[in-house]
């Protein structure tokens, strides 16, 4: 189901550069588009990737290919293929023009490689590209406070999900504040039922709470610092106390039994979640999708949503977001294609692609999205989301796909330790310290 790859995807994306070395040795003063006209925009190849058709279609039809003299050729990767192919082709005389990818750490190396255009003044020059996104999204794709990429997909906030039937029942209230949280997950055991839904044997849910944690008890600028590059940042002590919330959340049973066990991507923690046997889940916007296929009845009258809560004497605005942005375009430095290529990224903006994403179920990050979302499947959840993160501060883009590809694995491998017991808090910290 789509909705279960699109998180696998997202998470290939740190393996986009893996091998930072294959992406600087390039040779060629221009990119490797098959002849002087023509600009090459290589695209994971997924269900989605009929937006980028059009798009591309669009484009070529357009005044601006005219004006720059080139016509946008789009290359489609299957999605399993993609970051190998990605890495070898950027390293070749044939590296493609414009690139798909995940932002943060999934470009870091192409970045430190000089192979990006840094696209900043860019956006900041021009009106189309200024005005047309959610500032939160531009800023969670960047690296060290410069854009080298422009949203192109739809957006993919973290969000706590709930059973509104259950909740009203149990006289219950969606949790505002933390204590909320803890006393909704006293009165929902006492009832024999779960408070949370968990994958823990995909490890990447787990993440989840640590992500939302620690912005909530110590603000974006803790991961902020630690995504640039300076892994003492683990060691903010916001860190250590999101650590130990974790803990107590464990041992007080607000997971259940056997949550380790339990995997989203066969559809376990879905299940529980939808047949009542948790009350809660907090997951990737996906849900709303997952959950409308595999119960359809369940996600129509049953499924709420909200905000994480705020965490007593936090520092983190409960408006702050974390998860999946969106995905974005950047453009190849070498490329004898530039104008042509900047031209083609600003259709990303337009009304029409903006029309494109929303009938295919996403929720652009477009400035203007919020006037075209009633043609949404739902737009009821399709406002929310799109609010969430129009009314950000901050939007924390996923730790997997934020921090250097060769931390990915490590980190996810200490947070699972935690989660399982394997590892205390103070070790947790120290381990991820230890990350370089």
């Amino acid at each position: 189901m789509e909705s279960y790859s699109r998180r696998r995807v997202l998470g290939a994306g740190a393996a986009l550069v893996s091998a930072a070395g294959l992406a600087a040795c390039g040779s060629g003063s221009g990119s490797g588009g098959p002849g002087g006209g023509a600009l090459t925009a290589m695209v994971y190849g997924d269900d989605a990737v009929k937006i980028q058709v059009t798009s591309v279609d669009r484009f070529n039809a357009s005044a601006a290919a005219k004006k720059t003299g080139a016509e946008v050729r789009l290359q489609k990767i299957p999605g399993s293929e993609y970051p190998a192919k990605l890495r070898t082709a950027m390293g070749s005389p044939n590296a493609p023009d414009v690139f798909f990818n995940w932002g943060g750490g999934s470009i870091k190396a192409y970045r430190d490689a000089h192979q990006l255009v840094d696209l900043t003044d860019t956006i900041a020059s021009d009106p189309v590209l200024k005005g047309g996104f959610l500032p939160p999204v531009l800023a969670a794709g960047a690296l060290g406070g410069r854009n080298y990429g422009i949203p192109m997909r739809g957006m993919q906030p973290v969000v706590l999900f709930y059973n509104k039937t259950l909740f009203a029942e149990q006289g219950l209230r969606p949790p505002a504040t933390w204590d909320q949280l803890l006393d909704n997950n006293a009165r929902l055991k006492k009832a024999g039922i779960t408070p949370f839904a968990l994958g823990g044997s995909d490890i990447w849910p787990e993440l989840m709470w640590l992500e939302y944690l620690v912005d909530r008890i110590g603000g974006p600028g803790v991961f902020d610092r630690i995504k640039n590059g300076d892994s003492a940042g683990w060691g903010d002590p916001a860190v250590l106390k999101a650590a130990e919330t974790v803990r107590r959340l464990i041992d007080d049973g607000a997971f259940g039994k056997g949550y380790s066990s339990v995997a989203y991507t066969n559809g376990g923690a879905p299940a529980l979640f939808a047949k009542g046997r948790a009350a809660m889940h907090l997951m990737g916007s996906w849900e709303y999708s997952t959950q409308l296929g595999k119960f359809p009845d369940f996600a129509r009258k049953d499924l709420g949503w909200c905000a994480f809560p705020t965490y007593d004497g936090g520092a983190g605005d409960i408006r702050n977001v974390v998860g999946n942005p969106t995905n974005y375009w950047s453009v190849n430095a070498r490329t004898s294609h530039k104008d042509a290529a900047i031209a083609f990224l600003r259709d990303c903006a337009s009304p029409a692609y903006t029309k494109d994403l929303i009938a295919n179920g996403d929720v652009p990050a477009t400035a203007h999205a919020a006037t075209l979302l009633d043609a949404s499947p739902n737009p009821a959840f399709a406002r929310f989301q799109y609010r969430m993160v129009q009314q950000a501060p901050a939007f924390t883009l996923s730790w997997d796909q934020a921090v250097d590809p060769s931390v990915q694995t490590p980190m996810l491998t200490e947070i699972n330790k935690l989660f399982v017991g394997k590892s205390s808090p103070e070790r947790f910290v120290s381990a991820l310290k230890g990350l370089k």
